[in-house]
């Protein structure tokens, strides 16, 4: 199951999780998915797809 945005695309993102001493963890920020009917067809769309969908229409 990829965790990609069917609509702009977008996907994971890599971040720094610190701890007390500041030693740095790789860690990945997942993009805020939604799973949504959008013309009959079942997608997988970031809030921001649909913020901007919701606006158009």
């Amino acid at each position: 199951m990829s965790r990609t945005c069917d609509v702009c695309g977008r996907g994971p993102s890599q971040a720094v999780s610190r701890s007390h001493s500041n030693i740095a963890t790789k860690r990945r920020q997942l993009v805020n998915l939604q799973t949504k009917n959008l013309d009959g067809q079942k997608v997988k769309a970031c809030t921001r797809c649909l913020r901007t969908l919701a606006k158009g229409a």
